[in-house]
């Protein structure tokens, strides 16, 4: 028997909510006496009191009874050899005890109420740490301070052996974990569903100037904030065929996907904490699991490498967050992992909606709202329609109903080629079932575009699902819009791209109102609370607010506006600022041995590595810099006077990861490195420059680079980036802006005014334009760059034919990201800021400093409220989910 043909195994779960009905049966079969010792030492709510308000917080004896009890019962140590490490262990068990009363509650208290849920798809949730998030979100940090202290250890220390969650890599990533942590905190029923990636995206080391990727063994020590749920098991099948079945009592056919091989999703949840609310919605995220293990009969006969093969197939689904995809197995194991995921995620919802409602699908829509976040998740469009039809026997058009209604998709580009296809073929061998479901949906909506234009035979072609030109592939954000009733893009100016550019024939068949904008936000806690406490205690201060409730309620921020003539006010600013620069030259310090000045100016670019983010033109502007420093120095020009009058001091700071198969952004990585070891070691520059690239960019890192920045670049070019949300990060922590009019940086500009921000660069509307003249007029090279180039091809910052490439990508392939449109236009706007910070801009007496810098800073921040993800899941809310709050 083919494992398709298998029974399936009846999916056996540990309740994390039971319905009216359930309560009744089970407490009919449990014993007084059972009730009675339940009652004495259970500490959940009793059901009768689940909507009475309260979290659980932790108070310091409680913590430090818990802390020592997980020492020596969870750790099996003891007073005597309690590390950091274990300290770290046994704080995080003592914490998500408490958390878990909460999230059982939460639990139990959604499944009684029975209203809509959320639920939220997406590949990555970067989380970062999570126990310092958890004791904010608890409100239980000063507790957890005070115990630690008397136990003999220091927060701080403890908090430092938490590694991040390797469940992400970019802004994507980071927007879904913003995202779940204001669902919770503004008591909204949601789950979020991902994968529980075993080695992350990778670790990225700088080795000779290269990145080299290796293993993120983030889970070497386990993560106790996961509850492991081996009893939910769900299977999952791949290739096989597809049969037509028929009942011999109604002679009607009926399609069954059989054969193949079969994994089971295997469940870990992560707990989300709500703050200032007892509200803690789940994470759940799938593990791959083969269903046998070992092949005992192989491993008798001696062929020990075959007996584990199963396993080893399996959990590579599972290991690495987005495999290289350069090469056909790497195309199959990244298909293999979205239809994975989202396979299991859906049978888990489906099950979850028919524990109350059983085979009623009216009520569906009413139940479940699933929003996909990118295009990495659409296979759930087709795996709902084939569970609807072939396994719960609706008709087509009843299940495409109930399937439209319940997805919404949020598009992450502008650019076509960023848009995910899959060959035919490769479907066809991996998914048989769905990629005739796939084939059907595009007939019918084919079939409706027809009628809706019969003379526009053309549009077809643009709209149909299925790419016919060159390989023939599946146009996933095609079928998301299809397959969706809201479609929205995350910046103004982006939602308005996507229906003028890539998705216009969209707007024809489906009008305008399919489309909609919400602009991404980020969520306070972390990036404010968590990442500047300083600044967050002194804002708290400055509203009145000892209890932090501007953090869900940020337009508060606007209160500071009242202290941007108040020198006292500034200076205090201004000395945080100092303090989170002198804390990131220490981080730069242990990842890179070099010595930056917290005085000069922090200049930062951190995101992922890519060209359309323009890092080159960000370091063929530092080169720039130094190579003119070095003409003035031959001029004899003093390094003074070159402060003075030409250039202010600066550290050029650069993080961000490239995928390992992009070989352009590998090497733009290696220019930086390279630049940075050529200008560290010129001694005759004195602190006018240094150029740093920190490795390894995550999370953690973000929380001590961004309140540490004076100024922050967001210099993609334009009509490129989505929106963006590290300029948000660094806005809200007091750091100015160098950006284009691009993606979220335009609603920047409108709310904290064009004053406070450092805009350059040509619009969208002449991209397209520019790139035509570069194409067929060639591209001209200003000379400022041309001197870059000449100096990198010279060999003065290594083997030029390591970055002829990248160059020749600009001079002789067209320019696309145009470069050199833009390079003088960012020089003169740094020269502008340069400007304003001022030559003496780390000296705290500089009163032009304060009075200029130091209030746009302020400004900036009082202006950020409408950037808080908490306003975006209230959008969502009321615009695409139709959810209310569930009232503490």
């Amino acid at each position: 028997m083919t494992p398709s043909e298998l029974p399936h195994p009846k999916l056996k779960r540990t309740n994390t909510g039971f319905t009216p009905n359930q309560i009744i049966a089970y407490d009919a079969q449990i014993p007084e006496s059972a009730k009675s010792i339940w009652s004495k030492y259970s500490k959940l709510k009793k059901l009768e009191n689940l909507s009475e308000p309260g979290l659980a917080t932790i108070d310091k004896d409680d913590f430090e009874k818990n802390f020592v009890n997980h020492v020596e019962f969870s750790l099996a140590r003891n007073m005597y050899n309690c590390d950091n490490l274990a300290a770290y262990q046994a704080a995080s068990d003592s914490i998500r005890d408490a958390l878990l009363l909460d999230w059982a509650n939460t639990q139990q208290k959604q499944t009684i109420h029975d209203g809509k849920r959320v639920y939220y798809l997406s590949l990555e949730f970067l989380m970062g740490r999570a126990m310092d998030n958890a004791l904010i979100n608890l409100d239980s940090r000063d507790a957890a301070k005070l115990a630690l202290t008397d136990l003999g250890f220091n927060l701080e220390d403890v908090l430092e052996q938490e590694p991040d969650a390797g469940l992400g890599n970019g802004g994507l990533g980071r927007l879904a974990a913003c995202f779940v942590d204001s669902l919770s905190s503004k008591n909204y029923s949601g789950w979020g569903y991902g994968l529980n990636y075993q080695y992350g995206i990778f670790k990225q080391l700088i080795i000779d100037g290269y990145q080299v990727e290796t293993p993120d063994y983030w889970l070497k020590f386990s993560n106790p904030w996961e509850i492991d749920r081996h009893e939910i098991q769900i299977p999952v099948d791949f290739y096989g065929w597809v049969e037509v079945e028929v009942d011999p009592n109604t002679g009607v056919g009926k399609k069954v996907w059989k054969g193949g091989e079969r994994v089971l999703a295997v469940a870990s949840d992560f707990p989300i904490p709500g703050f200032n609310t007892s509200n803690t919605n789940n994470l759940r995220l799938w593990n791959a699991k083969p269903t046998n293990e070992f092949d005992f009969n192989k491993f008798n006969s001696g062929d020990y490498n075959s007996s584990v093969a199963a396993q080893q197939r399996a959990e590579s689904i599972t290991a690495v967050l987005y495999p290289n995809d350069n090469f056909y197995s790497g195309k199959e194991l990244r298909l293999k992992q979205q239809y994975f995921w989202v396979a299991a995620s859906l049978h888990d919802i489906v099950r979850r909606y028919k524990k109350n409602h059983r085979d009623d699908w009216s009520k569906f829509t009413d139940k479940v709202a699933i929003q996909l976040n990118d295009t990495h998740p659409t296979l759930a469009v087709v795996e709902l329609q084939r569970i609807l039809v072939d396994l719960e026997g609706l008709a087509w058009d009843d299940a495409w109903d109930i399937v439209t209604n319940t997805f919404a998709y949020t598009n992450h580009t502008v650019m076509s080629e960023a848009l995910e296809k899959w060959p035919v073929q490769l479907m066809e061998n991996l998914l048989p079932r769905h990629l005739e479901i796939i084939y059907d949906i595009n007939y019918y909506f084919l079939k409706k575009v027809e009628r809706l234009f019969p003379d526009d035979r053309e549009l077809l072609g643009k709209v149909s699902i299925i790419e016919e030109n060159g390989v023939k592939s599946v146009r996933m954000a095609y079928l998301a819009i299809v397959g969706s009733h809201k479609v929205n893009g995350v910046a103004e100016l982006h939602s308005e791209l996507i229906k003028t550019t890539i998705f216009k024939d969209f707007v024809k068949v489906f009008g305008p109102d399919k489309f909609t904008n919400v602009t991404n936000g980020v969520t306070p806690r972390r990036w404010l609370k968590q990442a500047n406490p300083e600044l967050a205690a002194l804002i708290a201060e400055a509203l009145n607010d000892p209890e932090y409730e501007y953090l869900t309620n940020l337009g508060r921020l606007k209160e500071l506006e009242k202290f941007v003539d108040d020198d006292k006010f500034l200076t205090r600013w201004d000395n945080i600022k100092f303090n989170n620069k002198r804390r990131l030259a220490a981080l730069i310090k242990s990842e890179t041995d070099i010595d930056v000045d917290p005085n000069v100016m922090f200049d930062v670019q951190v995101k992922r590595i890519h060209e359309y983010k323009r890092q080159q033109l960000n370091i063929f502007a530092v080169i720039y810099r130094y190579l003119r420093i070095k003409e003035l120095q031959a001029e004899g020009v003093s390094i003074e006077d070159i402060k003075l009058k030409h250039y202010i001091s600066k550290a050029s700071i650069f993080g961000g990861k490239a995928a390992p198969g992009y070989y352009m952004a590998k090497t733009i990585i290696h220019l930086i490195n390279s630049v940075g070891s050529v200008v560290n070691n010129d001694t005759e520059i004195d602190n006018l420059l240094k150029v740093v690239f920190v490795p390894d960019y995550n999370v953690s890192k973000a929380e001590i680079i961004c309140p540490g920045s004076d100024l922050s670049n967001h210099i993609s070019t334009a009509g490129t980036e989505a929106s963006g949300t590290s300029n948000m990060k660094f806005a809200l922590n007091g750091g100015l802006i160098i950006g284009t009019v691009d993606g979220a940086n335009v609603e920047i500009t409108r709310e904290i005014g064009e004053e406070n921000i450092f805009l350059f660069g040509n619009l969208a509307e002449s991209v397209e334009e520019l790139r035509h003249n570069h194409l067929y007029s060639g591209v001209t090279v200003p000379e400022k760059l041309q001197k870059v180039f000449d100096a990198i091809l010279s060999g003065q910052f290594g083997d030029p034919n390591e970055y002829k490439p990248l160059i020749e990508s600009i001079t002789n392939h067209g320019d696309y990201y145009l470069v050199t449109d833009d390079f003088d236009l960012f020089l003169e706007c740094q020269d502008r800021l340069e400007k304003v910070f001022g030559h003496h801009g780390g000296d705290a007496s500089d009163l032009d400093h304060l009075h200029k810098w130091v209030k746009k800073s302020l400004l900036s921040v009082a202006n950020m409220g409408f950037f808080s993800s908490d306003r975006c899941i209230d959008e969502y809310a009321e615009n695409i989910w139709n959810v209310e709050p569930l009232n503490q």
